[in-house]
């Protein structure tokens, strides 16, 4: 009966938890998210109980960004006008565990590492990929900075 409560009690505060920090997403529903349409994408993020964070625009893209509850995440998507395959989601976060589950997940869904690099404000980055589709950890330049996940079409 003892083991009974100390489960339900861990059950109740790991979900409690879980809905006041905001939410992670999984590799496949970023993949998904991606494949979406802009109006599907604001629509499907919203239920999520992300808030509307930012709109950037510019010739050559849209990006729409939003923030989880508690801050803790951040998501974005990027349509690109002319070049679609471009198109990609965002998924910012600061915790090296998260990261560490995203790399293991990564790798145990086949796909392998692919390039090394920097970007041009300076991240190193690993792209993963499998078959068309690709995948590129960015990672940060400080400990105050997030990690980035970015699932591109």
């Amino acid at each position: 009966m003892n083991n009974l409560k100390i489960f339900l009690i861990s059950l109740f505060l790991t979900l409690l938890h879980s809905q006041m920090s905001g939410q992670a997403f999984k590799l496949e529903e970023l993949a998904a998210f991606n494949r979406l349409d802009m109006a599907t994408f604001k629509t499907e993020i919203k239920k999520q109980k992300y808030t509307f964070y930012d709109k950037t625009e510019s010739p050559a893209f849209i990006l729409y960004e939003y923030d989880s509850p508690g801050y803790t995440y951040k998501i974005g998507k990027f349509e690109y006008t002319e070049d679609q395959s471009q198109d990609h989601i965002e998924f910012q976060f600061k915790d090296k565990k998260e990261h560490d589950v995203y790399i293991k997940t990564i790798l145990a869904a086949g796909y392998k590492q692919t390039e090394k690099g920097k970007i041009l404000t300076g991240e190193n980055y690993i792209d993963y990929s499998k078959d068309k589709a690709q995948i590129r950890m960015v990672y940060p330049k400080t400990s105050r900075d997030n990690y980035t996940i970015l699932v591109f079409k």
